[in-house]
């Protein structure tokens, strides 16, 4: 065999060589990509209605991205939430509150969000900044007139939320009226009773998530800090708290458990920021 044949055959071999490892190498690719297998299931979520907006929203995109899973989602308060995770007669529960020592058993809590509590007044009200001091005093009725802390001669309307109310038991905490609530407060179920009431009385004080602060009600600033998103997030805004998910690892099913994880996601966490809460 000549020489130039020789060079000839071995430069075919090494060409094969290369092609074929190119080959393996596609193949391999290709092969170790995965795709995600669509989710089908029902999930029932419950519990604070101040994550309603975020949870409906998150869980629409979910059931768009996979068609053979059922969600639902009631808004039926914090309390209930952790009751019905613990329970088992939710997938998940909602709480827009930190959970007491007694409610944590077996839930495995997932913070998801965090959420600024805006002070609402009458958009006629002029009164635009109160401390927490002061807005304690309001809801222990030691402060009962608005001339009091600035504003027009006029009785207060002292607006609060339902027993077991996530937001409720936060706003006492933080402003520190705990069980001190007056007892002739006017009590309202859910964050959008509240912003009704309010919208409909000039003298009214409320409070309510964030995500229900409108063009209906006026957020007033709390300690000279305006109640807004970026406030919240530096940690400047004196009325916030988180927003979990939770649930009892014993009795979760995996479509529950695919939703949470879309929650916590690049796409999940837009939503988050879209509908009013503050991304984690």
């Amino acid at each position: 065999m000549s020489k130039k044949l020789k060079r000839v055959l071995v430069s075919l071999l090494v060409g094969a060589t290369v092609l074929t490892l190119a080959g393996c190498g596609s193949s391999g690719s290709t092969t170790t990509s995965t795709t995600k297998e669509a989710v089908s299931g029902e999930i029932n979520g419950g519990g604070s209605t101040s994550v309603q907006k975020i949870i409906d929203a998150a869980g629409s995109e979910f059931t768009a991205l996979n068609p053979d899973a059922k969600f639902t989602y009631s808004g039926t308060g914090s309390s209930d939430g952790i009751k019905g995770a613990t329970a088992g007669t939710y997938s998940f529960g909602c709480a827009s509150r930190e959970l007491k020592t007694e409610e944590k058993g077996n839930l495995t809590e997932l913070i998801f969000a965090y959420d600024g509590i805006a002070i609402v007044l009458n958009p006629a009200n002029t009164v635009t900044n109160l401390t927490k001091d002061q807005v304690a005093k309001i809801y222990m009725g030691e402060i009962t007139n608005w001339s009091e802390v600035g504003g027009a001669d006029g009785t207060i309307v002292v607006v609060s939320r339902e027993d077991g109310s996530g937001t409720r038991d936060a706003v006492e905490e933080l402003v520190g009226f705990k069980e001190k609530l007056k007892a002739d407060a006017t009590i309202k179920e859910g964050n959008g009773n509240v912003q009704t009431t309010v919208a409909g009385n000039t003298n009214a004080i409320g409070y309510v998530s964030l995500t229900f602060v409108d063009k209906t009600v006026k957020a007033i600033d709390v300690d000279g800090v305006k109640a807004t998103v970026d406030n919240v997030k530096n940690k400047t805004y004196p009325i916030s708290r988180p927003f979990l998910a939770m649930y009892d690892e014993s009795k979760v099913d995996d479509a529950t458990l695919a939703f949470l994880d879309f929650l916590m996601s690049t796409e999940g966490q837009a939503i988050v920021e879209e509908h009013g809460g503050i991304a984690v």
